[in-house]
């Protein structure tokens, strides 16, 4: 027993010590990196000395990025809940790589989510947040499969820790239980092609300090819009 705890140690210490060396012309792809972690997780790796290409919704966001990054660093306008948006994301991937593949991509999303009880919400407030955070999310990563495979490269995907506990209606959990689902039934079916593929459920963070004032301002919205039955059925003192 003590033999075999004293070799996972050993094995920890070496796994832990290494580094991906020779990273130039190493392409990794990070999306929402207009603010937060992925903006900050951009920064990180130019300095670091990958080749970046950043994804921003905004060109504001895009232009404060390559304000403070490298010339390397390279920047393009996504929206997830677009397919042709999506679609001219990919091809500018593609030109980047200039066939090398791709060697990561970064998955990290954080769609609008109205909070309420569940008989509060209607189908595009669900539709709201999976079409970015889910269900884009999966088809950028599905479109950029090739260039990972080439490259035999790796998926990381960026999960907020708490979206996996369910305790509020509507999509903003079920779309980190979604990507927790698609991400490890993708780790399993690259595993032929050399490709990686991780979660990093993490928690908050200084720039993503949570906006009371937002939740605030979508719960009475929801409250406002609903039908006399169903507010009288929860009555003033509950909102």
């Amino acid at each position: 027993i003590l033999a075999s705890i004293l070799s996972l140690i050993i094995y920890w210490l070496i796994r832990d010590r290494y580094r991906v060396r020779n990273l130039n012309g190493k392409h990794v792809f990070i999306t929402g990196c207009d603010t937060g972690l992925g903006k900050s997780l951009a920064e990180w790796l130019d300095k670091k000395g990958f080749c970046v290409i950043a994804a921003c919704t905004t060109e504001k966001g895009s232009q404060q990025l390559r304000s403070c990054s490298s010339l390397s660093l390279k920047t393009v306008n996504l929206n997830l809940a677009d397919s042709n948006s999506i679609a001219r994301a990919v091809e500018f991937v593609t030109e980047q790589t200039a066939g090398k593949g791709l060697f990561g991509l970064v998955t990290n999303a954080e769609g609008t989510a109205p909070v309420g009880p569940m008989d509060w919400l209607r189908i595009e407030d669900f539709h709201s947040v999976l079409d970015v955070s889910l269900l884009g999310l999966i088809e950028i990563t599905l479109k950029l499969l090739p260039l990972l495979k080439k490259a035999e490269g790796r998926v990381v995907n960026l999960i907020n820790a708490k979206g996996l506990m369910a305790f509020v209606g509507g999509g903003y959990s079920l779309s980190k239980w979604g990507m927790e689902a698609f991400s490890d039934t993708l780790r399993i079916e690259m595993q032929h092609f050399g490709v990686k593929v991780s979660i990093v459920e993490h928690g908050f963070f200084k720039a993503e300090v949570f906006n009371s004032d937002i939740t605030e301002k979508y719960l009475f919205k929801l409250w406002n819009r609903l039908t006399p039955e169903i507010r009288d059925s929860y009555g003033e003192k509950y909102i």
